[in-house]
């Protein structure tokens, strides 16, 4: 049985749109399980109001055509995301505008306008115990993860792993940040996200991806391709595969080939297509992780200090490029930590508050804040 299935897809025309979605979807079941009367929520990835020509967000006209597919089954469709921002009304319809969404709309979806949030036990996670998340994700019979394939500061690849954390309300994911500001925690808490809703299928936008200074203050990249999968995880691996970036670089795959949700080795995928064709090479990542991130546990002092050193010297951090910097406080804003001021029109980082989240690289809106990775860690990447 197919468990990745990848299409070469060249543009955002609608009908090759419409073709190429028909095709990547039958080998892993089409849409056979939509039944009439269902409500089926595309949790689209909507970071932030940017217009699609950015590459940030799920493209308007595959979720368009994907619509017209599953109300074709007698489905109800409803199209959600919790951007990184206050969670109401007026902000998320703004990132709806922007993004391009009133021509899904036209085609017959509706555009989530139910900004309560409720809380829940999840005893079965790994690491989060409990959550709070947006409440129009209980009107889903079945949950479609329509992710954007980018370059992600904190865990390296955005795709369809990452796409769920917008099931947490967007000035909540700051906490979340700060409760989990190690990255295999926060990996796992993921993970936790990704099991406890299980999204029946996951499709990946990588027509036009995102290169560079990802999620959000990155150059497009043109990949020319969709994918799609029943599993996330899997569909990541295969992803990581193609953009040249190792399992153990990624750390949402670490976390779910360590729960054996899907294998390290991409050879045991089970893929429909020669994954050789869909290579991107030279890809610009943020930065390059190890398994390894010198987190300060040991199993004596001299090791946990050896730890915390390394971590100081080798870890990625975020940094300021003075001349695009605008001294507009979103970064300090979001900030979880509270590591960033701003005196005098400059912004400065308190690196013993830093939690290296990345949440101001994520939504610096003029791309002025960057993934800086040291020169030790460069020369020990080669060695």
């Amino acid at each position: 049985m197919i468990e990745v299935s990848l299409v070469k897809c060249e543009s955002y025309d609608e009908k090759e749109v419409r073709t190429a979605l028909e095709a990547v979807l039958e080998p892993v079941g089409g849409l056979e399980w939509v039944r009439s009367g269902m409500t089926v929520v595309i949790k689209a990835n909507l970071v932030a109001g940017m217009s699609p020509d950015k590459a940030v967000t799920t493209h308007p006209v595959l979720l368009c055509e994907l619509t017209k597919m599953l109300k074709a089954k007698g489905a109800t469709v409803v199209i959600g995301d919790s951007p990184g921002g206050i969670y109401s009304h007026a902000y998320v319809n703004r990132v709806y505008a922007a993004a391009g969404l009133k021509a899904a709309e036209e085609c017959g979806a509706e555009l989530n306008q139910d900004f309560l949030q409720r809380d829940m036990e999840n005893p079965d996670g790994k690491v989060l115990k409990n959550l709070t998340y947006t409440a129009y994700l209980d009107r889903a019979d079945a949950i479609i993860d329509f992710c954007k394939l980018k370059s992600h500061g904190m865990m390296g690849m955005s795709a369809a792993a990452k796409n769920m954390f917008g099931a947490i309300p967007g000035t909540i994911k700051p906490e979340y940040h700060f409760k989990y500001p190690k990255y295999e925690d926060f990996a796992d808490m993921i993970v936790d996200i990704d099991e406890l809703f299980k999204p029946r299928l996951s499709i990946v936008d990588a027509i036009t991806g995102m290169e560079g200074n990802g999620p959000t203050a990155g150059e497009p990249r043109y990949m020319g391709f969709l994918g799609a999968s029943c599993s996330p995880h899997k569909l990541d691996r295969v992803c990581a595969e193609i953009l040249g970036l190792t399992s153990d670089s990624i750390p949402t795959l670490t976390a779910a080939i360590n729960r054996g949700l899907t294998s390290e080795k991409v050879e045991d995928i089970a893929v429909n297509a020669d994954i050789k064709d869909f290579l991107v090479p030279d890809f610009k990542h943020n930065a390059t992780r190890s398994g390894l991130q010198f987190s300060g546990r040991g199993n004596n002092p001299v090791m946990k200090v050896a730890s915390k050193l390394m971590g100081k010297i080798l870890r990625s951090v975020p940094k300021v490029h003075k001349i695009e910097c605008v001294a507009c406080g979103v970064c300090a804003g979001i900030c979880p930590a509270k590591a960033i001021t701003i005196e005098n029109k400059k912004v400065s980082i308190d690196r013993e508050k830093c939690i290296c989240c990345f949440c101001c690289q994520e939504f610096c809106p003029k791309g002025a804040m960057v993934v800086h990775r040291p020169i030790g860690a460069k020369i020990a990447g080669k060695l």
